[in-house]
This record gives C-alpha cells, sequence and structure tokens, in this order.
C-alpha cells in the first residue's frame, strides 16, 4: 500500500524542515521524513554545538590572560564533562524548539526512517519500528545534508579518528590533537583545543590555510594560530596512518618531497565533507549527481528528475546554514507564490569561528584580478582601531575591494574580533548599492568597531 502526498521533504535540517512546515501550513499534505535528529547538522552536529564549545574555549583563553587586563584569578582548570554538558543542553534546548514546531503543524506527517527512490517521485522508507513504507507524491525535495569525508590513506580505518561529530563528546582533554585539514573546522576545532589545554598540530596539503582566501588573510590566520601556539604545516600531504600504544601517527610527505612523522594522542579528520546521496538510489528516479555524489539542480534549485528538487549542502557549493535556508525561501516564493526566484547570482556570506573570528564577502582580491577587474584594495591593521585597541584585540586585519571605476565595494574580509559582525555591514553596502564613500564619510557611533569603516575606506585615498 502505498500513500500519495502533495510534497515530500526528505531531511528536516535548516532548509527542509522549514520549507515542510510551511508548505504544510499553506495546505499541502506534506511528509517529513527524518532518519536522526529534527534540526539537521546545524542544530545538532555543526554550528551551535560547534559555537557552544568555542565560547568556552573563549572564556578560557581570556582567564589565562586575565593579567593583561589587571584581573588575577587563581588557578584554572578544563571540566570537559562541564563543557559537554553544557554543549548538549543548548542542543537539547534547540532541537526540542524544532520538534514542537513541527509537530504542531498541520496536514504534516513526520516519518522516522531512511527514505530511497524505488522511481520517479516514489520512495521506499525503511521505517525505524521496522517495516517499509511506500510513499507517492507530486513533487519531492531531497534536503539529506553530508557528513565528514573519511581519510583516504592506508590505515586510516585501522585508528580510532575523531570527526567534526565525535570530537564534541570527548570528556577529557586530548594530550596532542592531530588535525588533518585546513579548512574552517579544522582551523576551529584546533584552536579550541589549543585554548582547552592540548598541544595541537594541524596537517594541511595545500600550500595556505583555507585555500579559497587571499594570501594575505591566510597568513594572517596561520600567524594568529602560530601565537596560540597551534603548529601548522603547510603542503603536507598524510600517506598513512599508523596506530601506536599512545595513540596515532600520521605520516606526511613535504613540499620538499621527504617524509615526516607526526604523533599524537587524538587524530580529528576534518578534510571536507560528502553528500548524504549514497543510500538514495538516485538513478531509479533519473536525479543526476556529479562524480563526488553532489546533486545537480539548477538556480531554481530542479534536479534532472521533473518534480524533484535539492536544497541545502546535498547539492553541493557553499555549505552553510543560511545558504540552505535561503534555498527554502527560493522554493517557497516559487511553489507557494509562482515566483521566479533563483540561487543565481547570490551573495554568500559566511564567518569562520576562530578567535579572532574571519568574516567574509563577495569577491577575493584573487578572484577580481582573475576576472579582470580594475579594483582598488583598502586594507587596515585591527591594530589601527581605537575600540580593538581599547580591549585588548588588535590581532588580525580589515580588507575590503571596490571597483575602480563605480566606487561599488566587490568584497570585503574581516580578520578581527566580531569580523561577521563588521562584515555583515559592508554586506548590507553591498546589497544596498552603497559606494564606499558612503560608509568611508558615515557616521558611526564612537567607540565601535562600527566606526572602523570610515579608516578603513579611508586608505582607499592614501
Amino acid at each position: 500500500m502505498e500513500t500519495h502526498y502533495h510534497t515530500i521533504v526528505i531531511g528536516s535540517g535548516q532548509g527542509g524542515g522549514p520549507l515542510a512546515t510551511t508548505l504544510a501550513r499553506a495546505g499541502h499534505r506534506t511528509a517529513l521524513v527524518e532518519r536522526a535528529h529534527i534540526g539537521g547538522t546545524c542544530v545538532n552536529e555543526g554550528c551551535t554545538p560547534t559555537k557552544t564549545m568555542v565560547a568556552s574555549a573563549r572564556v578560557a583563553h581570556l582567564t589565562r590572560r586575565g593579567a593583561d587586563y589587571g584581573v588575577r584569578s587563581g588557578g584554572m582548570s578544563i571540566d570537559m564533562v562541564r563543557v559537554r554538558e553544557r554543549k548538549r543542553v543548548i542542543v537539547d534546548s534547540f532541537r526540542g524548539g524544532s520538534e514542537r514546531q513541527t509537530y504542531a503543524t498541520p496536514n504534516l506527517d513526520v516519518i522516522w526512517g531512511d527514505a530511497s527512490f524505488s522511481g520517479p517521485r516514489e520512495l521506499r522508507v525503511a521505517l525505524r519500528e521496522g517495516g517499509t513504507a511506500t510513499l507517492t507524491a507530486d513533487q519531492i525535495v531531497i534536503s539529506t545534508g553530508g557528513r565528514p569525508a573519511p581519510l583516504d590513506v592506508p590505515g586510516a580505518d585501522m585508528v580510532p579518528a575523531l570527526d567534526s561529530t565525535s570530537i564534541m563528546e570527548l570528556d577529557s582533554v586530548p594530550e596532542h590533537l592531530v588535525v588533518v585539514g585546513g579548512g574552517y573546522i579544522a582551523l576551529e576545532f584546533g584552536q579550541m583545543f589549543r585554548r582547552f589545554g592540548s598541544h595541537v598540530t594541524i596537517i594541511q596539503r595545500g600550500a595556505q590555510l583555507l585555500p579559497r582566501e587571499d594570501a594575505d588573510i591566510a597568513q594572517a590566520v596561520a600567524g594568529i594560530l602560530h601565537q596560540d601556539g597551534v603548529q601548522v604545516l603547510l603542503g603536507a600531504s598524510p600517506t598513512r596512518v599508523e596506530r601506536l600504544a599512545s595513540g596515532v601517527r600520521v605520516v606526511v610527505r613535504t613540499a620538499s618531497g621527504g617524509e615526516r612523522e607526526v604523533d599524537g594522542s587524538h587524530l580529528l579528520v576534518a578534510a571536507g565533507r560528502v553528500p548524504n546521496t549514497d543510500t538514495l538510489n538516485l538513478a531509479a528516479a533519473g536525479i543526476e549527481a556529479d562524480k563526488h555524489g553532489f546533486i545537480t539542480v539548477d538556480g531554481r534549485l530542479a534536479t534532472s528528475a521533473p518534480g524533484v528538487y535539492a536544497i541545502g549542502d546535498v547539492k553541493g557549493g557553499p555549505a552553510f546554514t543560511h545558504i540552505a535556508y535561503d534555498d527554502f525561501r527560493i522554493l517557497r516564493a516559487n511553489m507557494l507564490h509562482g515566483g521566479e526566484a533563483t540561487a543565481d547570482g547570490r551573495m554568500v556570506p559566511y564567518t569562520v569561528f576562530t578567535d579572532p573570528q574571519l568574516g567574509r564577502v563577495g569577491l577575493t582580491e584573487r578572484e577580481a584580478r582573475e576576472q579582470g577587474r580594475r579594483i582598488k584594495v583598502a586594507s587596515m591593521p585591527m591594530s589601527s582601531v581605537a575600540r580593538a585597541l581599547e580591549t585588548d584585540e588588535t590581532r588580525g586585519l580589515m580588507k575590503a575591494l571596490v571597483d575602480a571605476d563605480s566606487g561599488q565595494i566587490l568584497g570585503c574580509a574581516i580578520l578581527g574580533v566580531e569580523g561577521g559582525e563588521i562584515m555583515s555591514m559592508i554586506q548590507l553596502a553591498m546589497m544596498g548599492g552603497l559606494p564606499y564613500t558612503a560608509l568611508r564619510d558615515a557616521t558611526f557611533a564612537h567607540p565601535t568597531f562600527a566606526e572602523s569603516l570610515n579608516n578603513l575606506f579611508t586608505t582607499i585615498e592614501e
């Protein structure tokens, strides 16, 4: 026996969950299929728990720096059980709120289980409580997200490696954490556990950390990590992993072609993510994916199969919660209001929650020059920001790109305390089409970090 719906959403993340409840409230009979937790990666394993733990690590950092501010405290210790409990409480609170809202939605059936396609717009669901269900729909939305990619070198499957989920369940501080990867997940956890008291070594196969960033920004981030006591190995490609009595050994090929051994008590693999598409049986529905398994979509998020859409991390591209939520808004506009919304050309802001933060939006200098644009570059160290000096948070720099002809802001990178918030101010100016002179000459409250935008854009004239 099969059950027919107007819409089936597979996955309850920050795109799928809101879409399912919105369509159901609009009167569409809707099913939401979920195999693990309401809320998806962000609430359960990503943004919420990691930023909660980043906050704990920052308190540890500031406690150690207390004397710099004239504040002396007694001995400090890290209680990882309490750090973990605080994280769990906040996650449970966020997840619980999402669950209550979801279950209270009329016209919405929540189905717990693993879904796979058995034909065009037809699903077979292996139910959590046992048995199977066959579901059909006028339209199906895939929002299954992604998961940490494994380390694909000899011996990796023989050691107890951590990933971005399991590392948050540790109940003690690792003696020496070896991190494979140089993206934002690797850097956030690397700095976090250094502040908790671990020795940390980051192994990055590329020539710089954060490979999508300009070299000056990546170098500044590496310098900050070095100041914090994190060892960073660049141009180091893991060739094999060995299990030791004391932990793990990662053997790497260095940039010079030599070999180096890195021993640690714990291994964190943070070298990318893979889509949760391997069990969906996409071929049965005629849904195309790239060689990595990411579902191919057009600007309106439609797949190659009529009536099937994909949103969030599962379709590749920027893997951010706010992008998944914007995907929801696109489908909401098109499905409910006859809109022509598209993801083409949208702005993609993001923040790396190291300390200080790196807020980014728009073009990098490298991208602008590759496009042949005539640009002006505004740049200023955070040590020139009055508020940063007052708070003794002077690490980092501010950088923005301006079109030399129109004066429009093309992008920025703000590496500094509350860099994500300052970046968002520049993003608003970009969205409103304001020239850089509007920020250069604006009257901002003193003394705030926002006021630094006056001086940043003044550097263009110097």
